[in-house]
């Protein structure tokens, strides 16, 4: 287990913030400490709805709005540290959502570009990272199953929602050697996936059990539920 120094509370959210990164994310195995550094730094209250302010160190995913969620701490630093980032890299996340998995990735990689397909939720994630000086984060409103192609190849690719199978525009987009994590599998409950681009095609590893929110367009589940 990594040693998580104590730090000096600077305000009412510093203490559970420590917490969560000491019980939920370092004692179950992150040990990436520029993941941990982030995770302790990042104001995670400020990227949900202030009725659930009070849960936003808790151990589980909470409601942001248009029936969608921010992901549970542990899951956040668990991708993150999946990606294996240095801080050079050209990142693509599927997902913006509250845009505090954005804010993790533009904090350990070179640039991030981020697609959310509903818009109020880009709006509000907009605002949140600007307030927190982000600049390092491209945001636009599209169907994220088609990636962004205008700035491909990218070094590493985080879809934040499950679908049945890893779109083909995403590994298209990614550069041999690029990492993809992404929970495949079905609506309710998915395996999170990782997949490695390499000279003799896709190397597939898998993780935990994981349930995300669905992942919504031409290369994912539908809109109207029918298939």
């Amino acid at each position: 287990m990594i040693f998580i120094k104590k730090p000096k509370f600077k305000d009412a959210y510093s203490r559970p913030r420590h917490e969560m990164v000491k019980k939920q994310i370092a004692a179950r195995g992150i040990i990436d400490p520029r993941v941990i550094a982030v995770m302790e730094e990042l104001p995670r209250h400020l990227f949900v709805p202030q009725e659930f302010g009070g849960k936003a160190y808790a151990d589980c995913p909470l409601p942001i709005g248009e029936k969608q969620t921010i992901s549970q701490p542990f899951m956040v630093a668990f991708m993150t540290e999946l990606l294996d980032l240095k801080g050079n890299e050209k990142v693509l996340e599927i997902g913006t959502g509250s845009g505090y998995q954005t804010a993790v990735l533009c904090k350990l990689a070179e640039q991030v570009y981020s697609v959310e397909r509903i818009p109020s939720l880009l709006v509000k994630a907009r605002k949140t990272l600007e307030s927190l000086n982000i600049h390092n984060a491209g945001l636009k409103v599209f169907d994220g199953t088609m990636g962004w192609k205008d700035y491909a190849p990218y070094d590493a690719i985080m879809v934040t929602a499950g679908g049945p199978e890893a779109p083909k525009p995403l590994m298209d987009q990614l550069k041999p050697g690029g990492r993809l994590i992404m929970p495949i599998g079905g609506k309710t409950q998915q395996v999170l996936h990782m997949l490695v681009k390499t000279d003799s095609g896709i190397k597939t590893t898998t993780h935990s059990l994981c349930t995300f929110v669905n992942l919504i367009g031409e290369y994912g589940w539908k809109e109207n539920g029918n298939g």
